[in-house]
């Protein structure tokens, strides 16, 4: 083991012992503006900090006005978004696709992040942006190697070119794609049943997060949960599932219980 530093910061992250991951996703304000559940960001965050979470995805914006929040005396690990995109939108519209760095792996280190996290869109048909999502994402994991920060990159297969985002065709293109360009950890998509996504897991070389996605039935989250943990994921990403449900600190606690109990029957 060469890198130290980075495998003491992604140890905050995926723990060594059997216990999966439980990350909230913060980040979405910066493309979707202030959503339900995100207006009172101090809060969220405190509840978050104080509730289960064993790290915290946010943009370095919010972590400037409300990173007080989780400094518990078990504070979460730190996860930095780096970059914006159009794609969530201009994939449906027709726009321009864009993604941009707004921070560099340096400025999210200086500011306590333990990782940090970029976007990898394929299947847009605009060959041009895909090669631009390429080189970004392989100059960011240079920049980590350099600092000895993880990176772990959000993979997704959306436009023209997917019927089906979530299937495993699609899902084993992008996390490889992202692996081969330095990628220590990919948070992306479940298949919908755990014999297919354990097949994306077997053949993915990086531990993989799965994410929530859109708000959706409590017992429909719990199903992700158990699935992707009995496929062999290293944890969740949760966002809009947790932030936007009626109780958020009851929320996490039940995602945490459903974790624990799904991992120890593994």
């Amino acid at each position: 083991m060469s890198d130290y530093g980075k495998h003491i910061r992604l140890n905050r992250i995926l723990r060594a012992n059997k216990k999966k991951t439980l990350v909230v996703a913060f980040d979405h304000p910066a493309i979707f503006g202030p959503i339900p559940g995100t207006l009172n960001p101090a809060e969220q965050i405190r509840i978050f900090a104080d509730n289960g979470a064993d790290a915290v995805l946010m943009n370095l914006g919010m972590l400037r006005i409300a990173g007080g929040g989780m400094l518990n005396e078990r504070a979460p690990a730190l996860i930095i978004r780096l970059d914006w995109t159009t794609a969530w939108t201009a994939v449906s519209s027709g726009d321009a696709l864009r993604s941009e760095l707004v921070v560099r792996p340096e400025e999210a280190l200086r500011y306590g992040a333990d990782a940090v996290m970029t976007y990898l869109f394929v299947g847009t048909g605009d060959n041009e942006f895909e090669a631009r999502e390429i080189k970004r994402n392989a100059e960011v994991a240079r920049e980590c190697e350099q600092l000895g920060i993880p990176l772990i990159v959000e993979t997704l297969a959306r436009g023209k070119n997917v019927q089906n985002p979530t299937s495993p065709e699609w899902i084993k293109l992008h996390t490889r794609i992202a692996v081969e360009l330095g990628a220590d950890v990919l948070k992306t998509e479940y298949t919908g049943d755990v014999e297919t996504m354990r097949e994306v897991i077997q053949v993915c070389p990086a531990p993989m997060l799965v994410l929530g996605g859109a708000l959706k039935p409590i017992s429909e989250a719990m199903d992700i949960v158990k699935g992707a943990v009995a496929a062999g994921a290293a944890g969740l990403v949760f966002g809009r599932n947790v932030f936007q449900s009626r109780d958020v600190a009851a929320t996490l606690r039940e995602l945490r219980s459903t974790l624990d109990q799904s991992s120890n029957q593994e």
